[in-house]
């Protein structure tokens, strides 16, 4: 994410869980850039929303107490949002850098959370798709962590499934 600024504001997004409770919660709220024009460019990584990115243009509406909603996507960027739980030692803030540094050397940006043990990662175009793709699943069959894509490109879809 970018340094914050008067541009930016955040935008709520409505989640249904799952029956499992997933996500932990109805509404995040993301970082955006304020375009003028009824539109937000969103300006970090989502933890729990699906099918949006850093970088993604989405059309907003404000309500009757002022908070700003999410709408449709108008510009998907080519950013791509996975997000792992990180299992080596239970997910501890030295397992989640750890992570966060390993995929940072292919190209990646990202933040832990220490509540949900995650890590939710940014991956641009130009990352390295395929070694990222490799690491993940060597990561998981290794028990280091689970992850699930959580918004994706034609290109990764191309490098997931050869």
């Amino acid at each position: 994410m970018t340094k914050i600024s008067d541009d930016h504001v955040k935008v709520h997004f409505r989640m249904e869980m799952d029956e499992d409770g997933w996500p932990p919660a109805s509404v995040e709220s993301l970082w955006a850039v304020d375009l003028g024009d009824g539109t937000v460019r969103l300006d970090n990584t989502p933890w729990f929303v699906r099918g949006v990115a850093s970088g993604d243009i989405i059309k907003v509406e404000f309500d009757s107490e002022g908070l700003l909603w999410a709408g449709e996507t108008v510009r998907a960027s080519e950013n791509c949002t996975i997000r792992l739980i990180v299992l080596k030692d239970s997910g501890s803030a030295a397992a989640r850098q750890s992570v966060l540094e390993i995929f940072h050397k292919l190209g990646t940006t990202g933040e832990g959370i220490e509540r949900y043990r995650m890590v939710a990662l940014d991956v641009p175009p130009e990352a390295d798709l395929p070694q990222i793709h490799e690491l993940l699943g060597h990561g998981e069959a290794k028990g280091g962590w689970h992850w699930e894509e959580a918004c994706v490109t034609a290109t990764w879809q191309s490098i997931a499934s050869p």
